[in-house]
């Protein structure tokens, strides 16, 4: 397995994680059995777990560009110290913006979100630039 599709591995096992803060944020807000019958459902989460909630969003929409590009690229057989860098800084920086997003670090989720497209171009540039006429 390449790098690059060790850590899509990865960041898809990250994402599929980042529900359980908000949720258990919401079984300790309003109980376990009423979480369950969907009755709070009205009920806000506290600020902090609102905002996980959002970078769990942010983080499934762009998944998917994400495993596109690293799965064209395996596909054209382009892995290099650019791909390789750039997936791997992809992991650690979606990491990174959800905690400073969840925890209101200022500036850390723009930074973190531009630093994690900057790795999607990356691999971009490295499929347009290799990859034609593939």
């Amino acid at each position: 397995m390449t790098t690059e599709l060790a850590m899509l591995t990865w960041v898809t096992a990250l994402t599929i994680l980042l529900w359980i803060p908000y949720i258990l944020a919401h079984i300790m807000n309003v109980g376990l059995l009423p979480t369950l019958t969907y009755k709070s459902d009205g009920t806000p989460l506290p600020a902090w777990a609102a905002r996980a909630k959002k970078a769990h969003a942010n983080a499934i929409e762009n998944l998917v560009p994400f495993a596109v590009l690293v799965l064209v690229a395996h596909q054209l057989d382009i892995s290099n110290i650019a791909t390789t860098s750039a997936a791997v800084a992809y992991f650690w920086l979606r990491l990174a913006h959800f905690i400073t997003y969840t925890a209101n670090v200022p500036f850390g989720r723009t930074v973190t979100f531009a630093g994690a497209w900057g790795a999607q171009l990356c691999i971009l540039f490295q499929i347009l630039t290799l990859g034609v006429g593939s």
